[in-house]
């Protein structure tokens, strides 16, 4: 087994073993971001990439017993992080290993803010599917690795209407763009790149048509979904004020290219 993905196994169950620990006292752990992906992606190949750290999700009101957990585990927290992110975000290390472990508490805040306070329990490893995607599909600047991670979600994960374990909850995505017209930018744009860019991919015909079947679907759904009045006004002024938030570590990641004819 290459190097790279006995790492990337390795943290995964380092991973495992953190949110199991955490389980038994009673404390809410999951994972996100590209390991999340990876434990649900079927064809590893197409999903290896390389993952820094491992990132979890918490419930800011068990702070001191994710420290209890995690300080039991032999890791050690930089208090300075919680003071400079006014308690939104845990950091833990471990002596004698370059990795570090993020735990983000109640929100997951990149350009827009996904409260997952009352979805930590659809999963057992990691934050819902639906969530997992809509992640993704929230970045303004997607790079390389955003566009693998949203084509291996559309690749491997059923779409359904309800928030269930291994399923796209597309009501679920429908009904938060229906209420927040920047973030119904964003991901009905990422959408589009998404059908654009998969074509700059190893994919069989099979996988290229369930693909975009899966992304219509969803994109249908959202646009179909009917839009609050708070969305309806701020739909009028659209691009002409600021409708995300400034990502400072993603204004200087390239950004994927879209350089493919549309499907």
């Amino acid at each position: 087994m290459p190097s790279n993905v006995q790492d990337q196994d390795n943290r995964i169950h380092e991973a495992q073993r953190i949110i199991d620990a955490a389980q038994s006292k009673q404390v809410l752990l999951r994972l996100i971001g590209g390991l999340a992906i990876r434990r649900h992606c079927e064809i590893i190949d197409f999903c290896e990439r390389d993952y820094a750290d491992i990132d979890l999700v918490g419930l800011r009101k068990q702070t001191p017993r994710i420290l209890e957990v995690m300080e039991s585990l032999g890791y050690h927290e930089d208090s300075q992080i919680a003071l400079a992110t006014a308690g939104e975000r845990m950091l833990f290390r471990k002596l004698g290993s370059s990795d570090h472990v993020d735990v983000f508490l109640d929100t997951f805040r990149m350009e827009h803010t996904i409260d997952l306070r009352a979805r930590l329990t659809i999963e057992t490893y990691t934050i819902s599917i639906s969530d997992l995607l809509l992640s993704k599909l929230q970045i303004f600047r997607l790079n390389e690795k955003d566009v693998r991670d949203i084509l291996t979600i559309i690749k491997d994960v059923p779409v359904g209407t309800q928030d269930k374990p291994g399923v796209i909850n597309v009501r679920y995505l429908a009904t938060l763009c229906a209420t927040d017209w920047g973030l119904y930018y964003d991901v009905t744009t990422n959408i589009t790149k998404a059908l654009h860019l998969m074509n700059n991919y190893t994919l069989s015909p099979t996988e290229r048509e369930q693909i975009q079947q899966r992304l219509h679907h969803i994109n249908t759904v959202i646009e179909e979904t009917q839009k609050s009045l708070k969305w309806k006004l701020r739909s009028r002024i659209g691009k002409r004020k600021a409708w995300r938030r400034e990502v400072e570590d993603q204004t200087t990641t390239p950004q994927m290219e879209d350089t493919s004819p549309p499907p």
